[in-house]
């Protein structure tokens, strides 16, 4: 769980490098994308083009007039263009692995390839995005308790039985980066009933540092 795989847009659309520009432009407007992998007869991943790369060729070309243009990109094909080191990620990778290839190389998606080298799909930040709210439960109602937790051995297994003394159901976690030993933990549970949670954590001698209802 929380793979490429899970969160990745599958029916990913894809064109051939030796199709038109003209094309991949009503294609992307068709659609409403911004970027197609190229692939070869096999569906094996061999470049990306983007909506930006095609914009760049006309700004080029900005001294022909627009019948020139359209028929310039009437006759060039899209491995002229295609950026060929496409960096990719394999659909068995960590969503964290997928997020930090985005950052490190200043990109918004990502083609996913099985272990063939085909394209199965493709990550976008939208993607990176919806993982994030799902691992934190945004979208259930109930509370959004933030703590302050010492990182020590048991830590959690201490809080959790303040919530089922309280009959909660904790749903999501999220921990941030321990400082100076002490890290902020969000717990998100079903219940709205939060001031009995609140009190019961802070005689455990938790720090609530927020408590707040969603939904």
């Amino acid at each position: 769980m929380f793979k490429v795989k899970d969160f990745m847009t599958k029916d990913v659309i894809t064109c051939q490098p030796d199709e038109k520009i003209t094309k991949v432009i009503d294609l992307m407007n068709s659609k409403k994308i911004h970027r197609l992998p190229v692939v070869d007869a096999n569906n094996q991943l061999i470049g990306i083009i983007t909506e930006g790369m095609i914009t760049t060729a006309n700004n080029s070309a900005t001294s022909l007039s627009i019948f020139e243009l359209n028929y310039l990109l009437s006759k060039t094909d899209v491995k002229t263009v295609m950026i060929k080191k496409v960096i990719k990620i394999n659909e068995n990778e960590l969503m964290e692995a997928a997020a930090q290839k985005m950052l490190q190389n200043d990109i918004g998606c990502l083609p996913v390839i099985n272990e063939n080298d085909q394209v199965v799909g493709i990550l976008t930040q939208n993607d990176i995005f919806k993982s994030f709210l799902n691992v934190l439960g945004w979208e259930h109602t109930g509370s959004r308790i933030t703590l302050e937790v010492k990182d020590e051995v048991g830590a959690l297994e201490k809080i959790a039985k303040i919530f089922a003394d309280q009959h909660v159901s904790i749903t999501n976690i999220g921990v941030y980066a321990s400082k100076d030993g002490v890290a902020s933990m969000v717990i998100r549970s079903d219940s709205k009933e939060i001031e009995a949670l609140k009190g019961s954590l802070e005689q455990g001698g938790y720090v609530v540092q927020e408590a707040i209802v969603i939904g």
